[in-house]
């Protein structure tokens, strides 16, 4: 069953990876095969919490762009170094290829051969030398063993093509020496005389015993074949190991995690028709042609708590997005064809979850239980944020009876370690909850940092706002950063300098300024980012 990926958006917080984990655990249950995954490293609060209710942190995924191990590529098309050329050419036939990589018998890459060496050497290769084993020379010239006492033959060939008086005065054989022979006693005989490496009898003929007895004594291997001189000799060159053929020792390779859009450009750049496939060790994993490049699987996702591409994993485009599952305002993320989007004007992505269990009739085990309610709690401030919905609240009774826990005690202690930003860097704490928008040609950034330990940041608020106007001077135009006490149930707004009026207008009054404190101001979805889109399309 295809594998499907259940993924938040890029900044992971609890909402976004509960929210993974347990519409990954429903998914399954009803028969799907899903993983849930991150897009970047969790928060102490989300560890917090998984660690309370023992629950596997999910694994981090990089993108969902297609790679090499998603297209089409030949998994058959390698032989081994000691593969005869007569056996490699004909898996090359089976597999309707016209290349076939070389490797070693840990699968390691040793080169690629293609139809166009095979033919040189069929047409113009040295055919006196031999340098294979017997069981390849007895699949190519369909051959039997008479005598046998070595297993690898490296020599060079002699064809008895003159009288036997020629032969034995002008030639001298020793054991370098392959000696090919029909039914001429007296060359048999000098040969086995001379310990050459092997005899081939051709035609059929059988050996006398006494030159048999010899031959035993000598240490000569024999093997007889039915088939003729002429064509035992043609036949004998495909015998050799496919390694001796003047082979690309150093092929163009790909990776099988190379992106597809690389192995795209590899190929206008090489021209090549055939790139092995190796991975990161050089074990070779296959070929694959250029015109394999349209062959391809992608990746399909199912989207938590975000609906936009900018929010969500690398290469989304190339993805195919099964189902939406989301509490925010609709983005601009679109698909080829229909697809399960589902939507609530609620407090957290667990609520609509929830009712997913219970639609499905699903039973909530107490570690999933436990992280929806986590998210919720997390998501609406312990519910005093005004994206609380009565929904939110009745979820959260109905969770913590499953997750058997005191829902206020627990949600303090939660959001005490997940609050502290002791030891944490200006630029770290910017950037760890940040949520982005345009309007109009302005790209918009808003940071919500959720604290106890206000006084941190207002003892150096000059080092803190630089580190804004660095953020709106490099990927945003404006960047607004709420410092949020759930304590003091409110939050204090920061910003960009350049942008001083702009939250003048947000605001309506000409007294703002780095760290204003707005009570009750604890939603940046509903009580910021409205506010700023209107002043900003005035």
């Amino acid at each position: 069953m295809e594998k499907t990926y259940v993924i938040g958006h890029q900044k992971p917080d609890t909402d976004t990876v509960c929210a993974s984990i347990s519409l990954s655990y429903l998914k399954n249950k009803l028969g799907f095969n899903t993983i849930p995954r991150v897009l970047g490293h969790i928060n102490n609060e989300t560890k917090f919490v998984l660690n309370y209710f023992n629950v596997k942190e999910p694994e981090y995924l990089n993108d969902v762009k297609v790679q090499i191990r998603h297209m089409r590529y030949n998994k058959n098309c390698m032989v081994d170094e000691k593969t005869s050329i007569l056996d490699a050419f004909l898996v090359m036939q089976k597999e309707a290829e016209t290349g076939i990589c070389i490797v070693d018998d840990s699968k390691k890459l040793k080169g690629l051969v293609t139809l166009k060496e095979l033919a040189k050497q069929l047409i113009s290769g040295n055919r006196d030398f031999l340098k294979t084993n017997i069981s390849n020379i007895l699949s190519a010239i369909q051959g039997e063993i008479v005598l046998k006492f070595q297993d690898e033959i490296d020599g060079v060939i002699i064809a008895a093509a003159y009288q036997s008086k020629t032969i034995m005065d002008t030639i001298k054989l020793s054991h370098e020496n392959i000696m090919l022979v029909g039914d001429r006693y007296k060359v048999l005989e000098y040969a086995i005389d001379s310990k050459v490496q092997l005899i081939i009898v051709t035609g059929g003929n059988e050996i006398d015993d006494e030159l048999l007895t010899k031959a035993k004594n000598n240490k000569v291997s024999i093997i007889k074949t039915n088939l003729d001189t002429y064509h035992t000799s043609t036949c004998l060159t495909l015998a050799n190991y496919i390694s001796t053929l003047a082979m690309e020792k150093n092929p163009v390779c790909v990776n099988y995690l190379d992106y597809r859009t690389d192995f795209l450009e590899l190929i206008e750049k090489s021209g090549f028709t055939n790139y092995p496939v190796v991975n990161k060790s050089s074990k070779c994993l296959g070929l694959i042609r250029n015109v394999d490049a349209n062959q391809f699987e992608k990746i399909h996702v199912i989207l938590v708590d975000h609906n936009g591409y900018n929010q969500s994993v690398d290469g989304i485009e190339e993805a195919i997005v099964d189902e939406i599952i989301d509490h925010h305002n609709l983005a601009q993320i679109g698909t080829s064809v229909p697809i399960n989007f589902r939507s609530m004007p609620v407090g957290s992505t667990c609520t609509i979850i929830y009712h997913m269990f219970i639609e499905n009739g699903i039973r909530i085990p107490k570690d999933i239980a436990g992280v929806m309610l986590s998210a919720i709690l997390s998501d609406t401030l312990l519910l005093k944020s005004v994206t609380a919905t009565p929904i939110d609240r009745k979820v959260v009774q109905n969770l913590a009876k499953i997750a058997k826990v005191d829902v206020l005690k627990y949600g303090h202690d939660m959001v005490k370690v997940g609050f502290s930003i002791k030891g944490k860097k200006a630029e770290d704490l910017l950037d760890e909850d940040i949520k982005s928008f345009r309007v109009g040609n302005k790209f918009v950034g808003i940071s919500q940092i959720f604290t106890m330990d206000y006084d941190d940041i207002a003892s150096d608020v000059d080092s803190f706002v630089n580190e804004i106007d660095k953020m709106a001077n490099g990927r945003f135009d404006i960047v607004i950063v709420l410092i949020t006490d759930i304590e003091k149930n409110g939050s204090y707004i920061f910003y960009d300098r350049k942008s001083e009026n702009l939250m003048k207008d947000v605001y309506n009054t000409e007294e703002f300024y780095q760290g204003y404190f707005v009570k009750n101001l604890l939603s940046r979805k509903k009580q910021l980012v409205p506010n700023v889109i209107e002043v900003l399309e005035k």
